[in-house]
């Protein structure tokens, strides 16, 4: 095997058993999930005491030795949402930091989903503009995306009307088609439509909107790109 690699990998190649090099790669995910989940509890916390988390994440990591992340709406895609449970099957007495964090970062989309609903102040026939549903930022990957769990949860109220916002597909994904309160809008006419705003993925187009068209609404902003320092 490590001949064949390399024939074309230019970089190192590390040797060892099957079953370390598997554990290998399930920790590289398993650390970003462990990493992704203390910044988005940090946000669920910093909601309840009135603070503004991003400014808090600023300043703890102007210490040499901190670097926390950013927060989001959640962890999607295929691996790190999925291989942090390998390690929790094959060591379940063992893996508590582990399965804290997915609990965490599964947890995220229900958090974002009820801060959408407590900005529409029970306001009746509300339109909700929902801006991305891929799993990250600029890709078309929509992948166990928490966006998509978010949307979905809005859409269980038949009373609300959803606009989805996502420049990298041109249809509905299954989950969301067949509702008829979820619509697939352009950018400027959500904007326009919305009574809220709930910025669920920092795609570019998203990050490079002016400030001034968001003003008059209220907004959730899952990913800090609209935040005012």
């Amino acid at each position: 095997a490590r001949d064949f690699y390399a024939g074309f990998v230019q970089g190192a190649i590390a040797l060892s058993n099957a079953r370390t090099a598997e554990l290998s790669k399930l920790i590289e995910n398993a650390y970003r999930d462990v990493n992704i989940a203390f910044a988005n509890e940090l946000s669920m916390i910093c909601d309840g005491l009135d603070i503004d988390v991003w400014e808090v994440i600023e300043l703890a990591n102007q210490h040499p030795r901190v670097n926390v992340l950013t927060p989001s709406a959640g962890v999607g895609g295929h691996c790190i949402a999925v291989d942090p449970w390998f390690i929790v099957a094959s060591a379940p007495e063992q893996a508590n930091l582990i399965r804290a964090a997915r609990a965490v970062n599964d947890a995220k989309p229900v958090h974002v989903a009820a801060r959408v609903h407590a900005a529409l102040a029970d306001r009746e026939g509300a339109t909700i503009a929902c801006l991305g549903i891929a799993f990250k930022p600029d890709v078309d990957d929509l992948r166990g995306s928490p966006a998509l769990e978010i949307v979905a949860s809005l859409a269980a109220d038949d009373a609300l009307t959803a606009l989805v916002v996502e420049p990298h597909v041109e249809e509905l994904p299954p989950g969301l088609a067949g509702l008829g309160n979820v619509e697939l809008v352009g950018l400027d006419e959500a904007l326009g439509r919305a009574d809220v705003i709930a910025l669920l993925v920092g795609h570019r187009p998203f990050r490079d909107i002016d400030r001034a068209r968001l003003a008059e609404k209220p907004v959730v902003d899952c990913t800090g790109a609209w935040r005012v320092p």
